[in-house]
């Protein structure tokens, strides 16, 4: 009873998705029947398994015996913690896609699907043990994620962000694989804290470990779509339906964010590897860098609201980047400020997106800066929506995005990284102008005679989710608190 009790997040989250497949088959028996309730049925399964995952927090999971399944998969308050987020995020995106797909004559019932076995493999992630299961969560999650870009079959955009994201994703995830092979090769382990444990008693120096950290390195950014290997996200977030670039911004980043703490703390967690001198940190160092610079000058040029919102995810992944190098100093610190900012980060983004998916009804879809003029005047509720949640994203107090942004920067200075700190500040100053950029075109333009104006749709599904965002968006901001000290102690638990 214990094992299953500490498993009912994946399993909840498993047989749900199983029984929303045999629901789906059976509402499209008849000619021309379309699937109704999934998306709610998608957010109840996504709200269980988040509420399981929290009550076994609440009983502590130290207590609970999962023998049977370590080393493969660990049950800690690190896991649990990114499964009510991954669940927090997967459930916002379901409303969204309840609201958005049918209105672009989309609505399928295999897309409910796909988001939960996506995040069931995102939560494998966050507590895979082993390489075989960290990989296997990491392709059942990205799989998943490569059909929700290319769901929209009929658009050739969409079809291509899609192949894009599959092919790069399976070079990286190959590459990575290989690293993995090399490090069973070097330690004679799979689990990660055994090789951990050998990489501590002195084989970091050989240059097969060396050769395998720098193609773990190479998937790891990759997945968390960081400068250089970031080409993929701005044709995959545009062409992919809306809902489903939520989901790949919010969930499949903050999965991506868990798998890279586990493997660098723990696997490559000694001091060696960790070292400034020859180790990870300095690496992630000039990618965050690059990251932050890159994206933000690439964003402002944009004449796409998402492709912008794709260079702005790049950009957080950059200053997220920035607290995973302050763990090398300060890894207590740098691992629950990455918690926290990614908690922020995903109600701020899902606001963003479905802001945008509100301020645009079909065949009058808000896309450009051009579409969105004059709507501040026309529709304010929707324009203030959309304002709110952007500037959530460019760090403005007392919203939640300033304090996720306020405690990187601390951890980084709190480790030394004075340098890093403030060019992580300077890039904020300069991401705020394409955000500004959006709310002067909203209140400040009109759109020119004969162009488009976007319409907002009315959707129930989508005021939900931008309702339960804008929520915990001011909540986190006001009182950043309570949540700090959650990501404290699911911090803790990485490494013991």
């Amino acid at each position: 009873m214990q094992l299953a009790f500490a498993l009912s997040p994946l399993i909840v989250l498993g047989f749900g998705a199983m029984l929303l497949m045999v629901a789906e088959a059976f509402a499209r028996h008849g000619a021309g029947k379309r699937p109704t309730g999934l998306a709610m049925g998608t957010t109840v399964v996504f709200l269980a398994a988040g509420a399981f995952s929290f009550a076994v927090w609440l009983h502590g999971p130290e207590s609970l015996d999962v023998s049977p399944v370590a080393p493969w998969l660990l049950i800690d308050r690190f896991s649990l913690f990114f499964n009510v987020l991954l669940c927090l995020g997967g459930a916002l995106a379901s409303l969204l896609a309840g609201g958005y797909l049918p209105e672009h004559n989309l609505d399928r019932g295999e897309f409910y699907s796909l988001l939960l076995f996506s995040t069931f493999g995102g939560m494998m992630l966050a507590a895979a043990g082993d390489l075989l299961t960290l990989f296997l969560g990491l392709e059942t999650m990205s799989l998943g994620a490569y059909a929700l870009t290319a769901f929209r079959r009929t658009s050739a955009r969409s079809a291509e962000g899609g192949l894009k994201y599959f092919l790069l994703g399976s070079f990286a995830a190959a590459i990575m694989l290989y690293g993995f092979a090399l490090l069973y090769g070097a330690t004679a382990h799979t689990d990660i804290i055994g090789i951990g444990a050998a990489l501590a008693g002195g084989a970091t120096k050989s240059p097969m470990v060396i050769l395998a950290l720098v193609f773990v390195l190479i998937g790891l950014v990759f997945k968390v779509s960081a400068v250089p290997f970031h080409m993929w996200t701005p044709d995959a977030y545009e062409g992919a339906p809306t809902p489903a670039t939520t989901f790949m911004a919010a969930v499949v980043k903050s999965g991506a964010f868990a798998m890279m703490l586990r493997v660098l703390l723990t696997m490559f967690g000694d001091p060696a590897s960790m070292s400034w001198a020859s180790g990870w940190p300095p690496v992630l160092a000039w990618i965050a860098v690059l990251s932050m610079t890159v994206a933000n000058l690439i964003a402002g040029r944009q004449e796409s609201v998402k492709r912008m919102l794709a260079y702005s995810s790049v950009a957080h992944a950059g200053y997220l980047l920035v607290a995973v190098v302050a763990t090398a100093r300060s890894p207590h610190q740098g691992t629950a400020s990455v918690l926290f900012y990614l908690l922020t980060y995903t109600v701020s983004t899902v606001g963003a997106f479905g802001a945008l998916i509100y301020c645009g009804r079909r065949g009058a879809e808000a896309v450009s800066y051009e579409d969105l003029a004059g709507i501040g005047k026309r529709h304010p509720a929707a324009a203030l929506a959309f304002s709110f949640f952007l500037l959530s994203l460019a760090g403005i107090p007392p919203l939640a995005g300033f304090f996720g942004k306020w405690y990187v920067f601390r951890a980084a200075m709190d480790g030394g990284f004075y340098m890093l700190a403030i060019v992580g500040f300077l890039n904020s100053v300069l991401g705020a102008y394409y955000y500004l950029r959006v709310m002067v075109y909203m209140y400040m333009r009109e759109p020119a005679a004969g162009a488009p104006i976007a319409t907002p749709m009315r959707s129930g599904y989508v005021s939900a989710a931008l309702l339960v965002s804008a929520f915990l968006v001011l909540a986190l901001g006001i009182l950043p608190t309570a949540s700090l000290d959650v990501a404290e102690a699911a911090a803790l638990t990485l490494r013991e």
